[in-house]
């Protein structure tokens, strides 16, 4: 294939991957209502399935999160709606998209890569799926407990705007499940001999601090949410360890 033919074929991809998350947020924006009060209004309630098991378990309960919604712009709700219906679209489709992009780079690659990244669009869009429940189960009702119920006089109410409220969910999710890309990143950092597995590893202790800061800088500032926010970010790091110590191995094999 010459140059056009590639861009051609990008092309197509591209517009695959549109056309499915254009389909799913069409679906969203049809049960947005529904979507709205049940899967994101109920997480600044004390019922929320989170706040549920963390009073059942830990003996941490959240007692009512004192939140008003309010929209002070005309278009407010209407840009959400559409903003939450894109976003929606991209993550239900993420699998997908990600198919056609790898669909497009794997006709370039040499069998050994092709073998070395076998099952990628599974991994990757497991983590990204595992990413997306920890940021909304754990991270994002985190956060909107501790802003809600923070106040620094009493005199002074919460009243939050949609696009306040919605934006600080939907970007908190949605970037948890691109950071649990992590592993896969130093799968292919190592493979490709800017990292290493003993680089990693040296610099272990320093990871360890900086995701405590991270944990203490995204969640209430009490130890079990940071506890609970830090565990999965370093066992990230250590499954990122593992396999980048494998792409060493079978760089070195080939």
């Amino acid at each position: 294939m010459n140059f056009f033919d590639h861009l051609e074929e990008l092309r197509w991809r591209l517009v695959r991957s549109a056309i499915a998350v254009v389909v799913i947020a069409v679906i969203i924006w049809i049960y947005q209502e529904w979507i709205m009060n049940n899967i994101f209004m109920n997480m600044a309630k004390p019922d929320f399935i989170s706040f549920q098991l963390l009073c059942k378990y830990l003996h941490v309960c959240i007692e009512e999160i004192p939140v008003q919604m309010h929209s002070n712009t005309m278009g407010g709700q209407f840009a959400y709606s559409m903003w939450m219906s894109f976003l929606g679209g991209v993550v239900v489709a993420f699998p997908y998209i990600f198919y056609q992009l790898w669909s497009f780079v794997k006709p370039g690659l040499k069998q050994t890569e092709i073998k070395a990244v076998r099952g990628i669009v599974f991994y990757v869009s497991l983590l990204f799926f595992l990413g997306i429940l920890f940021g909304y189960f754990i991270v994002a009702p985190l956060s909107v407990q501790f802003f809600g119920s923070y106040q620094i006089s009493k005199q002074i109410s919460n009243f939050f705007t949609i696009s306040s409220y919605m934006s600080t969910i939907l970007s908190t999710v949605f970037y948890s499940g691109l950071f649990f890309l992590l592993p896969i990143l130093m799968y292919i950092l190592a493979k490709i001999g800017i990292i290493t597995a003993a680089f990693l590893r040296k610099y272990r202790k320093h990871a360890i601090v900086g995701v405590l800061i991270l944990a203490a800088v995204i969640t209430p500032p009490d130890l079990i949410s940071q506890v609970i926010v830090s565990i999965p970010i370093l066992l990230l790091y250590e499954i990122g360890i593992w396999v980048a110590a494998r792409g060493e191995r079978e760089s070195l094999k080939e």
